[in-house]
Order: structure tokens, then C-alpha cells, then sequence
């Protein structure tokens, strides 16, 4: 993800700003407010000119905005806690990465664009955003003191001071306090001491912290999420209570979200933190959809065949894409993340996260950065002084190597020690030269595997000790404990060569914290890849697979031999990046992108339709005298099919499309309006619709209207003559190709046309798939075939050139007119499907308004088939006269198109434009309805084929209950 990574050693702060780049952003999308024309402005060229303006003004108005109502992190803070490293004051929470809500082994803000007109809007015009920030910890430390009195100590993790460094937002925090509090005369004092520190609780019973805490988060979620998978044989048992465990965690999640509720105003920013609460999204958007609902995870995110393992998994990821905005450590989890969504939810990856009808959840990287001022002070201190001068005397004459971590399973300790060990036998006149000390906090103590551990490092530091150790030296120092700040500081400060052996990590600001220390020494850092931070320190600090306990003794022996021109260079390329993306940038940033975000997706919805108007569209279409119903039929009228996630898992089933059986009654009952024609217009062929409509006396229109029958009579063709279909062996050659080499894709051949479906086929691999197929068409031997090449979310079709539905409808209503002799005016038109954006020209050709030039164009079509000649606006009305000119514009679009000539190819030869004349619609009177969450022609929306179902059932009851003679009507009554 960091450019760090990538080589080159930056020259100034802002230079680092102005060359990151988000990740998964590309430098334009199609859902920004932009305009896109020339000369317009990139969304990634305007934040960062954007970040770059508020930038220098709040380095202008530092000195005026020193105090924000709170202490700086050097001065409240009472404890510190790096990577499980804590001063004896502040009490150990079973997993470290819940000090102040994120892990303080994690850090380091990316070299990521990101604008600060978010900031510039409110902090620069004196006034402050509200952030609540909920994470499972609150950074306090409550102990009690009597009945009505707490002692509070603040932690100084990552998060703390990330936040404290933000001017310009005014932050509280929401979250456990680590005790049970089961009396409200306790939680009431509780609350007024927090209120002090700016901290909300939320108070958790001692089942619900062992079901949801030590249960699904640490025995769960925590192993799944560093690959150490789910419990397994000895620990199958807790497995058992897995279902018991996550309905704790979501009752949790919930507790959490009413504390927020309570607290919540209008325009609040809500940064929710970590795996602790990936349901609190869900919570927060269920309850206001309006509110800015950010989520971090502070933990890597394993791959989407990890991820799949989980039971749960379904309903975690969709809970997390309430959220505006994903933010990980690096864009490998980033990735991750979308790839679990693409190949688990069947939901569209793109470059700015993840897409679900319509909706853009954004995801980005966004790695975590250190206070490296307060290290760098501290080492002024005179206390660190001495520590450091204590430390120079007692290990004269020897290197030292240092490893600051939890005692825990990814931290690689074994490794890191086995490592050790070999370097010592294969360099044996190193054996009174260097000492490695090695600080390992005791965490989850009561837990067998990190008993287990405890036991095996003890063991394998003995063993070392006994076999290189003498009588006045051993080659290792461990301590089972914690340092207090200052001493980590000063051991820093005289390390030679620090390790991070982790065997996965999501970011480790040991690293960070070592690097801010060396500022003299310039120290050799040796980083396991399989930690976050190697993203960003990759280029200065020597990157290691700790598995390869060869490849490690090897780096020792490099970084202890490293000559002085190479270490300073690597060191100053690392500081360089310490220094300058800290955790305070880091939060800036992120809530920048949020309120951005957010803002962008208001400019999104507004190319969304609005949702249908039903009970206005049902009133209309009582009181009009003639009315005509378009319906598609897949993913319209279609029985929905559940997968349950599983991609593929009822293929067969939706590759059999069946009638919604709820519709039955409804659709009956409206075909028999003597006075409403019903039409429903596929892309299927003929058989599947003589299947699921042969007992309804309505219209069939095939294939997109190349094919027309009403349902009592013979299917006739549409189809402009002399049609040039010699293209069709060529395309089913191709088509039979790529569903050979795609497993689990199919193709349906019909007569005017073919499609290529690979939904349920790998998501990546499908994708591949289709791009080549597609190459191949374009450039192929049908390159210059009269075809068109249309490309759905997952589908390929070829069909003639012209061939639409859109181009078709007219020939469809001139058969209609002829047949039924239909002489009363049509003056109700419902549209309702499902469509391609090429087949969207149908919503067009009915619409009485003249399109304005903003209106979104269908994919892979014209524009809009009309255009008022005088450029004037539309009063939204319309005569005969007005549709016949559209009609026959819209006929003049599909001809020229088409190869042949437009003349009917039906056994009758009745004037094809003879429909248009019986159209005469109004404004008010027409409705088109895109179903399914995306920008389209249609006015109006509905969400999905659930929705068509009880729109048209209440069509039906409202018709039914005219038709019975009921004159005050509650819809006509509302006139």
C-alpha cells in the first residue's frame, strides 16, 4: 500500500501527502459530483489541492489553537501502553488491542489521499464536529473506591493519541470500562467521574463480557482473523456454544449502539473501532440512515477463503457495509475485504469499495501512525538519561537486540528465539558480543495456549542460556512484564538492532515507537512481512519471513555487520515516515474521508430514482379510461431465489425462471380489466414465457419484442425483414468455448441473440473470462458482424444491431391497436422492469418530458431518443400528435441502427406506427419504474421483485374495489 514501500526517500511533509493515493480509488469515478468535463478537476486532484490549502492554514493557526480542552498525551497520560507494554498503573486487558479501543501494536498513518475540506468547513470557521468514537475499551482505567467513588487513570494508546492531536473536532468516547458495575448507585458515579474525561460507559454484565468478550471475540474472531483459524480438536467443545456466543455479541453490539442513540445530534460523525463491533453499523443505519457511521479494524483481515469459515460470516460483512466508509491498515486487507464481499455476498468489487444495488460503501486503507513527539521528548527527560546512561555501562561492549511484544501465538517468539539460537551457533565469535533482551507481557493468563507458550519460551531461553550462557554473561534477558515508559524509551534509545518477528500482525508500532527513538543510534530494524507495518517500513528496515528460521539468523547477522552509510540511510528513510504520518494525521484523515464520503454519496443518490409513489401511481391509474402495463419479467416477476450466500448454491433453480407465485391472483385480476392491457416484455425466448403466462390473457413479447403473441393466439415476429443473422454460428462457437474453460458458467442460444451467464462461476476467474470473451468479440471475425456486444453485472449478450426494447415497443403497440381495434386513447402508461441499460431507451420513448441533458444515458446506447428541436423546456404534458413525432423519432433511431429496412415481417400488413396514434399521455399519467437499486432512465424505483409483488397486489385490490362500484374510494377520496 505505502509508496514507502515502493522506493524513494521524501523530501518534505507535503510532498508525502501530495504523492499517496487511497487505496481502491481510482483518480475519477463515475459517482462524483465533477462534472467530468475538460478542464473539470479529478476527485483525487481536488482533494489534494484541497489538503493542501487547509493544511498550510492549520499550521498558520497552530500557535492559536494550542489547547483544545484537553491535556496533551505526554502530560494526561497516566499509564502507557505500546504492544502490551504498560506501566505497572494501568491493569492488563485479557487482549491488549482493547487499551483505548485499538491495539496499541498497531500504527502508522499512509502516505493516502485525502481531503481536508471536511475540516477546513467546520474547524476553520470556529466551529468543532462532534465525534463519537465507540471502541469496545474506553482509554480509562476505573477502579472503585467506595459506594460512590471511582479513580480514573487515562491510557495512552494509539487511538488516545491520535484523537487528543485533533483540533478540530470536539471527541468523546463511548465504551466498556473493563469492570462489572452491577449497582446504579456505581454506575451513576461511574458516569459523572467518566463525564470528566469526556467518556460515555456502557455497562456490561459479567455473562454478557464471558459470552461476547472472552467467547466470540477472543476465542472467534480474534484466531479466525490471524489465521489461526477456528477452535479445533481439544477446543471443539467451545464451538458448541457458538451460537449462544454470538447472539451475546450482537446483544452487545446493541447495547453499545441505544449509548450512542442517547448521545447522538444531527450531524455527528460515529467512528465505530474494530472486531468488537462489526455489527454496530447495522445498529447505528437500522436506527437513523442519515448518520456518518465510520468502522476501522485494527487487525489484519485474512483472505476471503479464511473468512468463509465463519458461520457467521453473512452477517457481519453486510453489518460492516452499513458503514459509509471501511478503513484497514493496508490495502492487502482492504482487498481482502472486497474479495470476501465479491466471492461470499455475490456484491460488485470496484475501485472504491464495494457496490450493492446501487449503494457505495467505500474501503480504504488508512495505517495508523505513532505521537512520535512524545518519544522524542521523552528522551530530553532526565530520568530517561540516566536509564540510558545505566544501560550504555551495563551492556558495554556488546550489541543489543531488543523484542518488545505480547506473549501471544502470532507474535512469533519461538521463532524469533530459534532464530537467535542458530545465528549464535553459525557465528560463534559473536557469543560474548550480543544480547538479546526480549520483553514478553504476560496476556490471558488463565487461557492453555498461552500457558502452553509461556512454558515453551521459558524452556527453549533455558536451553539457549545453558548451551551459550557463562558464569558472568547469557546471551538472552527475558522478562515476563511490562516497562513503564520511561525505561521502554531509554531501552529503545540503546538497541542496536530491534526485532519484529511477528507471524501476523495488523500494523505493530514497536517498530514505529523503535524507530522514534534513533534518532542518535540510527538502529537496524528487522520486520516480518506478515506485519503491517512492513508495508510502510519495507524500503528501510530489512523484511523477514519468520517462518524461515534460516533466512532470520541470516538478517542478524546483516544487521550487526551493516555498514554505517547503509544504516543511516535506512534509517533516515524510516524516520523520515515516523515522523511525519502520525496517528494524529491519521485521524484527521479518516474523518475527512468520511464526511467526503458521505457528501459524495448525497451527490450519488441523487442520480438514484426516487422510490415509486405508489398509492399517486394506483390513484392515476383509476381515474385514466385506457392503461397500458409493461412488465419484464426476470428479477421482476420472478420468484426470488436465496443462496444463502453460497455462490451457486441454487443455480440450478434460478436458471428455471419461475412466476412468483404470489402473483397469480393480482396479475389475473388485472389482465381481465377490460379496460387495462398487460404486456410483459423479456429478454427470455418463447418457451419460458408460454410456460409462466399461458393461463393469463395478456400480451408476450420475447426476446426483447422480436417476438409477439397475445396468450390465446400464435407467436409472430417483430423483427425488421432481412435481418442479417449470419453471424450466429461464429458467436456460438465462441460462446460454447468460454463455458467450456468456465465452470459453472452457461449460455442460452436464441433465435436473435446469445448470452453468456457466468454468475455463479469464481467471481475473479468470471471476470477474466468475460474480458477475454469480449476482446475476442470486438476483434474477432464477427468484429464488422451487424451485432451488438451488451455486457451485464454478470453476463455477456450478442443480439442484432437494433435490437431493444425500446425499438421494438412500437411495432409491439401498432400489433396491439390493430388486433384489439383499440380506439380510446391510451392515457396511463406503467413501465416496470429489470433492464439492461441498453434496453433502458423504453422508459424514454413513453416519457411525455423531454430529457434534459444531465439525464444519465443508457450503457452502450444513444442518449435520449427525443430532444425538444427548440431546446425549450417541457410543461410535462403531451398530445397525440406530440407521441406520434416521438414514436417516429424513435423508430428513425432503431432503422438506422439496423441493417435492413424497418417493414413488418407479420402475416398482416397493417401500418406498424398505427399504435403511436393512440397514445396520449400526460406527465402525471406515466410511470417507469427501474427495479433493483441503480442509476437509470426510469422516474422511480423499486427495490426489488418482493416490492413489484406488493405494488401490484395493491394495484389489484384498489381495481377490485373500484370495479365493485365504490364511488368514495380512499384514493379518490385524497383528491
Amino acid at each position: 500500500m505505502s509508496s514507502d514501500a515502493a522506493g524513494g526517500q521524501r523530501s518534505s511533509s507535503s510532498s508525502n501527502r501530495a504523492r499517496g493515493d487511497a487505496a481502491l480509488m481510482p483518480t475519477s469515478s463515475p459517482f462524483t459530483g465533477d462534472g467530468g468535463g475538460a478542464g473539470s478537476p479529478t476527485r483525487v486532484e481536488r482533494m489534494l489541492r484541497e489538503r493542501e490549502h487547509s493544511r498550510r492554514h492549520l499550521f498558520a493557526s497552530s500557535d492559536a489553537m494550542d489547547t483544545d480542552g484537553a491535556e496533551p498525551a505526554s502530560a494526561s497520560a497516566g499509564a502507557f501502553v505500546a504492544d502490551g507494554v504498560q506501566s505497572p498503573g494501568c491493569a492488563a486487558p485479557a487482549n491488549m488491542e482493547d487499551a483505548g479501543g485499538v491495539a496499541p501494536g498497531h500504527a502508522a498513518r499512509p502516505p493516502l489521499a485525502g481531503s481536508r475540506s471536511g475540516f477546513r468547513r467546520l474547524g476553520l470557521r470556529g466551529m468543532k464536529q462532534r465525534l463519537l468514537v465507540v471502541a469496545n475499551r474506553l482509554p480509562v482505567s476505573a477502579n472503585r473506591r467506595g459506594e460512590d467513588q471511582w479513580s480514573l487513570e487515562i491510557s495512552a494508546g494509539g487511538l488516545v493519541s491520535a484523537l487528543l492531536g485533533v483540533k478540530d473536532v470536539d471527541a468523546k468516547w463511548i465504551g466498556w470500562a473493563g469492570v462489572n458495575v452491577p449497582d446504579e448507585v456505581g454506575q451513576r458515579a461511574l458516569t459523572r467521574a467518566l463525564a470528566e474525561k469526556r467518556c460515555i460507559p456502557v455497562f456490561l454484565d459479567e455473562e454478557i463480557v464471558h459470552q461476547y468478550y472472552n467467547g466470540y471475540c477472543n476465542n472467534i474472531l480474534w484466531p479466525l482473523f490471524h489465521y489461526l483459524g477456528l477452535p479445533q480438536e481439544d477446543r471443539l467443545a467451545t464451538t458448541r456454544n457458538f451460537e449462544s456466543q454470538f447472539d451475546a455479541y450482537k446483544r452487545a453490539n446493541q447495547m453499545f449502539a441505544d449509548v450512542v442513540y442517547q448521545h447522538y445530534q444531527e450531524g455527528d460523525v460515529i467512528w465505530c473501532h474494530d472486531y468488537h463491533l462489526m455489527f454496530l453499523p447495522k445498529c447505528l443505519k437500522d436506527h437513523d440512515i442519515n448518520m456518518k457511521v465510520g468502522w476501522f479494524l485494527h487487525t489484519p483481515f485474512p483472505s476471503s477463503e479464511i473468512y468463509r469459515t465463519l458461520p457467521s460470516r453473512l452477517e457481519l460483512l453486510r453489518s460492516v457495509l452499513c458503514a459509509d466508509l471501511v478503513g484497514f491498515h493496508t490495502y492487502d486487507y482492504a482487498r481482502h475485504f472486497v474479495s470476501a464481499c465479491t466471492r461470499i455476498l455475490g456484491l460488485e468489487g470496484t475501485p472504491e469499495g464495494v457496490e450493492d444495488q446501487g449503494r457505495l460503501t467505500r474501503v480504504a486503507a488508512f495505517p495508523i501512525g505513532i505521537d512520535s513527539d512524545r518519544f522524542k521528548r521523552a528522551l530530553e527527560l532526565p530520568a530517561v538519561k540516566r536509564h540510558i546512561n545505566e544501560l550504555t555501562h551495563r551492556f558495554a561492549g556488546r550489541k543489543v537486540m531488543l523484542g518488545v511484544d505480547r506473549l501471544d501465538m502470532i507474535k512469533g517468539i519461538p521463532q524469533k528465539i530459534l532464530a537467535f539460537e542458530k545465528f549464535l551457533e553459525e557465528n560463534p565469535d559473536w557469543n560474548d558480543k550480543v544480547v538479546l533482551l526480549q520483553i514478553a507481557v504476560p496476556t490471558r493468563t488463565d487461557v492453555p495456549e498461552y500457558q502452553k507458550l509461556t512454558s515453551q519460551v521459558h524452556e527453549i531461553v533455558g536451553r539457549i542460556n545453558g548451551r551459550f550462557g557463562t558464569l558472568t554473561a547469557v546471551p538472552i534477558h527475558h522478562l515476563d512484564r511490562s516497562l513503564d515508559f520511561h525505561a521502554l524509551c531509554a531501552l529503545y534509545a540503546v538497541t542496536d538492532v530491534a526485532l519484529v518477528t511477528s507471524l501476523r500482525d495488523g500494523m505493530n508500532l514497536v517498530s514505529y515507537e523503535y524507530v522514534a527513538c534513533q534518532g542518535s543510534k540510527k538502529g537496524v530494524l528487522i520486520l516480518s512481512e506478515f506485519a503491517g507495518a512492513a508495508q510502510s517500513l519495507g524500503a528501510g528496515a530489512i523484511l523477514v519471513n519468520p517462518w524461515n528460521i534460516t533466512e532470520v539468523a541470516d538478517s542478524i547477522r546483516h544487521a550487526l555487520t551493516m555498514p554505517s552509510d547503509e544504516r543511516e540511510k535506512r534509517h533516515r528513510h524510516n524516520y523520515a515516515h515516523v515522523t511525519t504520518h502520525t496517528a494524529q494525521d491519521w485521524a484527521e484523515t479518516f474523518v475527512c474521508e468520511l464526511n467526503d464520503t458521505v457528501a459524495e454519496a448525497q451527490l450519488r443518490t441523487r442520480q438514484v430514482p426516487p422510490g415509486l409513489p405508489s398509492q399517486t401511481a394506483i390513484q392515476q391509474y383509476l381515474r385514466s379510461k385506457n392503461r397500458l402495463l409493461i412488465l419484464g419479467f426476470n428479477s421482476t416477476l420472478t420468484e426470488p431465489v436465496e443462496s444463502s450466500g453460497r455462490r451457486g448454491g441454487d443455480q440450478i433453480k434460478e436458471m428455471e425462471l419461475k412466476l412468483h407465485p404470489d402473483l397469480k391472483g393480482p396479475l389475473k385480476a388485472l389482465c381481465e380489466d377490460e379496460n387495462t392491457t398487460v404486456i410483459v416484455l423479456s429478454g427470455s425466448d418463447r418457451s419460458v414465457l408460454d410456460e409462466n403466462f399461458g393461463e393469463f390473457k395478456m400480451w408476450l413479447a420475447a426476446e426483447h419484442g422480436m417476438f409477439l403473441r397475445p396468450t390465446y393466439g400464435e407467436w409472430m415476429t417483430t423483427m425488421p425483414e432481412h435481418l442479417n443473422m449470419d453471424w450466429v454460428d461464429s458467436v456460438k462457437h465462441v460462446f460454447e468455448y468460454f463455458t467450456e474453460r468456465t465452470p459453472r458458467s452457461h449460455f442460452e442460444h436464441r433465435e436473435t441473440s446469445f448470452v453468456w451467464n457466468y454468475k455463479y462461476a469464481d467471481v475473479e476467474f468470471g471476470r477474466l473470462q468475460a474480458r477475454d470473451m469480449l476482446q475476442h468479440l470486438w476483434t474477432g471475425p464477427i468484429s464488422n458482424a451487424a451485432v451488438d456486444v451488451v455486457q451485464g453485472s454478470r453476463s455477456v449478450e450478442v443480439r442484432s444491431v437494433g435490437v431493444t426494447k425500446g425499438a421494438a415497443i412500437d411495432r409491439i403497440l401498432g400489433e396491439i391497436v390493430h388486433s384489439e381495434n383499440m380506439v380510446t386513447p391510451i392515457d396511463y402508461v406503467l413501465c416496470v422492469g429489470h433492464f439492461l441499460g441498453k434496453d433502458e431507451d423504453i422508459y424514454v420513448f413513453f416519457d411525455p418530458e423531454y430529457p434534459s441533458e444531465s439525464k444519465v444515458k443508457p450503457e452502450g446506447g444513444s442518449a435520449s431518443l427525443d430532444r425538444r428541436p427548440n431546446g425549450r423546456p417541457s410543461n410535462g404534458r403531451s398530445n397525440s400528435r406530440n407521441s406520434q413525432s416521438r414514436t417516429q423519432k424513435a423508430q428513425q433511431v432503431a432503422s438506422e441502427k439496423s441493417s435492413s429496412s424497418s417493414h413488418s415481417s407479420t402475416s398482416s400488413d397493417h401500418n406498424w406506427r398505427e399504435g403511436s396514434s393512440v397514445l396520449d399521455l400526460k406527465g402525471e399519467n406515466y410511470f417507469s419504474c427501474a427495479v433493483g437499486r441503480k442509476r437509470s432512465n426510469a422516474r422511480y424505483l423499486l427495490n426489488s421483485s418482493e416490492d413489484v409483488v406488493s405494488f401490484l397486489k395493491e394495484l389489484a385490490t384498489a381495481t377490485a374495489g373500484f370495479q365493485a362500484g365504490n364511488a368514495d374510494y380512499m384514493f379518490l377520496d385524497r383528491q
